[in-house]
């Protein structure tokens, strides 16, 4: 059956998360992207639970979040006070985080559960613009410090095994980051990023067996301009646990600038 069929298919995305709070600040520069974040709900069945891997946490082992009723974490600085009012009071979900610390020790993959961490801008600022009532339970899964690409694939691997469930897994990440190269105006053509998109789009949508995708994600950096655009690669990894989860190509639903980058969005339903 299509997945798109399945009522209880797992749907993955990775889209580019924006500048701290500005999103949500309506700074003009994330227009675009506020935009699709509201009508990405639109594209997707509404899912019974919320997993997202977020660039913002990263443990020596894979960490869960299991908090039933995760706090705010601030991590950004410098901007108005109104940026640390910010409320998003989803619930966590106990008894999926459970399943996956489960499957992360069936397959030796090392894990923590943290019930003490709170929900970071990798994951409140997005969620307040696709589902701002915080009515489904989310949760956080971390990345590992180390940022080797293997055991990132590795991971989506695991998270697979979640795929009959009716949750949507989010990597929540920024497919350009570089941050001495942002502009806070509308548009900054910039070739070498360009570049660079390009292939991300070519690797996570074309036609190639997914062995080939997976180990082009995993030598990204010999794509064109990659340390460019990712001088640390940890807000591209969450699109390596993305692929990987869903194990074929994808749908391009965002290609458009962010803080005067152009950056993409690739979705699996």
């Amino acid at each position: 059956m299509n997945t798109s069929e399945n009522k209880s298919a797992m749907q993955i995305v990775y889209f580019s998360h924006g500048g701290g709070p500005m999103p949500i600040l309506n700074d003009p520069s994330h227009y675009r992207m506020n935009v699709f974040m509201k009508n990405l709900p639109s594209l997707i069945k509404r899912p019974d639970a919320i997993v997202v891997i977020s660039a913002h946490w990263e443990e020596s082992n894979v960490a869960v979040q299991t908090g039933a009723s995760p706090s705010m974490l601030y991590d950004y600085y410098r901007f108005p006070e109104e940026a640390y009012q910010i409320n998003y009071p989803a619930k966590g979900s106990p008894e999926l985080t459970k399943e996956i610390l489960e499957i992360f020790k069936a397959e030796n993959i090392p894990c923590t559960a943290d019930d003490e961490r709170g929900f970071d801008h990798g994951l409140f600022i997005p969620l307040m613009m696709m589902y701002p009532d915080a009515d489904i339970p989310c949760f956080q899964v971390s990345l590992l410090h180390n940022l080797y690409e293997t055991e990132h694939i590795r991971l989506g691997k695991a998270l697979s095994k979640l795929k009959d469930k009716n949750i949507l897994l989010i990597g929540s990440g920024f497919s350009f980051h570089n941050l001495m190269e942002f502009r806070l105006n509308d548009k900054n053509q910039d070739i070498r990023n360009d570049a660079f998109q390009d292939w991300l789009i070519e690797v996570c949508t074309g036609d190639m067996p997914q062995n080939i995708r997976e180990d082009k994600l995993i030598n990204w950096e010999t794509a064109p301009n990659a340390r460019y655009c990712h001088p640390r690669s940890e807000h591209l990894l969450p699109l390596h646990v993305c692929a990987a989860a869903t194990g074929r190509k994808g749908e391009l639903v965002f290609d458009d600038y962010i803080a005067g980058k152009r950056s993409v969005a690739f979705l699996w339903r």
